[in-house]
């Protein structure tokens, strides 16, 4: 034997276990079907993917050129750990004006997408055995990110019937002494339900009984709403501003996605957490994403004449969906009051047979059946907690979701609904 083999034979197995905090999370769903989707497309299959929480829309030019000008101008060094005074300022200012809660640069965190800031604050106020209370439909990476921080997801179900809105007696019988935090969206994804301000007052009294439960308010489709619905910000009704972590970004309402900019803003004492998280993490956020956060802020009241611009080709494009569907035997519908998804309930076509694909059982089955049928990416309602449902996204043209429509109609054409609706 050779010294070679001799020494590899004698070489000891290197452990490749991975921690049982790391094994309790699952993939994101949302991110493994886009990526699955792009793949396809790039191997030549014509597939609409109507998958990801993205618009299509461009940055708006005027967002953009102030990156362009950081970069000309030498804004490309490290930037304060909680984010530039100008940009915390900037939110300051506008939490204020829009939002009607009042907060000091101190109070804010900006970090690398509102995803970060979620993390973050669950990370900073839960501790292991606690619970974080979540209404199903949820985003997919909210009981994730509890068991990240060692924390027990509690996952309260809502009815399309009830417009996926939590109802106030079902949170008041779940709440224990463990309970730390009810993370709340409205808008809401996956369903685009958007919470009534007389809703949201109920469940502050009940909140209030509770010391130890803190709210979570995830807020970053605010601006993407639609008329007569309106936005409420959690920590602006009596006595939750003590108790609420209001997050929101630029993702959405902007088409800033790839920027990776979001927010935090709190009482001093959490927010210092999340900072101390962030500092020994990422650090800060981009300089030159900061300096186009600030042009965004700038753009106006709600983003301005841009914001609403783009919000009336989402408004126009759920209208043609919602009235699409809603022709289809064996399909429930609630109308999305704001964001950019339909939730809708396919539950009629599970338990179907087909031929030369096997049987459509649930979310996840169905959405392959319609990936391999009708080459349209859609992302199954298991992984919002809700099975019986579907997100289809409508940050896509008119033209694009006329498309995938006719494709969607034409595939389920032939599975004759097993339940009557």
């Amino acid at each position: 034997m050779s010294k070679a083999e001799s020494s590899s034979s004698d070489q000891v197995k290197v452990d490749i276990s991975l921690s049982p905090r790391v094994n309790s999370v699952k993939p994101s769903k949302t991110v493994a079907i886009t990526d699955h989707a792009t793949a396809l497309a790039q191997a030549g299959v014509p597939v609409i993917r109507l998958a990801a929480g993205e618009p299509d829309f461009d940055t708006p030019a005027i967002i953009a050129e102030a990156g362009i000008n950081a970069i000309r101008e030498g804004y490309t060094r490290y930037s304060p750990n909680a984010g530039t005074l100008e940009l915390r300022t900037a939110i300051c200012h506008k939490l204020k004006e829009e939002n009607g809660i009042s907060y000091t640069p101190d109070q804010i965190v900006v970090s690398n997408g509102a995803k970060q800031s979620i993390l973050q604050a669950v990370l900073a106020v839960c501790s292991p055995g606690d619970e974080v209370i979540i209404p199903a439909p949820y985003w997919v990476s909210y009981p994730e990110m509890a068991r990240l921080a060692d924390a027990t997801p509690v996952i309260l179900p809502t009815l399309i019937s009830d417009n996926f809105l939590l109802d106030p007696e079902l949170l008041e019988s779940n709440i224990t002494e463990k309970s730390r935090l009810l993370i709340l969206c409205s808008p809401s994804n996956p369903t685009g339900s958007v919470y009534p301000k007389k809703l949201l007052e109920k469940i502050a009294e009940i909140v209030a009984k509770h010391p130890r439960l803190l709210v979570l308010s995830d807020e970053i489709y605010e601006h993407i709403i639609y008329a007569p619905a309106a936005h409420t910000s959690f920590a602006s009704l009596p006595g939750m501003w003590e108790r609420t972590l209001t997050v929101n970004g630029f993702s959405k309402a902007f088409a800033m996605t790839g920027w990776r900019l979001g927010y935090i803003a709190g009482p001093k004492n959490f927010i210092a957490a999340c900072n101390k998280i962030q500092s020994q993490s990422t650090s800060g956020a981009s300089s030159i994403a900061q300096k186009a956060g600030v042009a965004a802020l700038g753009l106006g009241y709600a983003g301005g004449e841009v914001v609403s611009t783009m919000v009336k080709a989402f408004r126009e494009r759920r209208d043609f969906l919602v009235k699409s569907f809603g022709e289809l035997e064996g399909v429930k519908i609630s109308e999305p009051q704001g964001a950019f998804y339909l939730f809708i309930d396919f539950s009629s076509y599970y338990r179907i047979e087909v031929e030369g694909f096997g049987k459509i059982e649930n979310s996840e089955s169905l959405c392959r059946y319609l990936l391999d049928k009708g080459q349209v990416a859609l992302v199954p309602g298991d992984a919002f907690g809700d099975d019986s449902c579907i997100r289809i996204s409508y940050a896509a043209s008119l033209t694009t979701l006329q498309a995938s429509f006719e494709r969607i109609k034409k595939a389920l054409i032939s599975l004759r609904p097993a339940v009557p609706v």
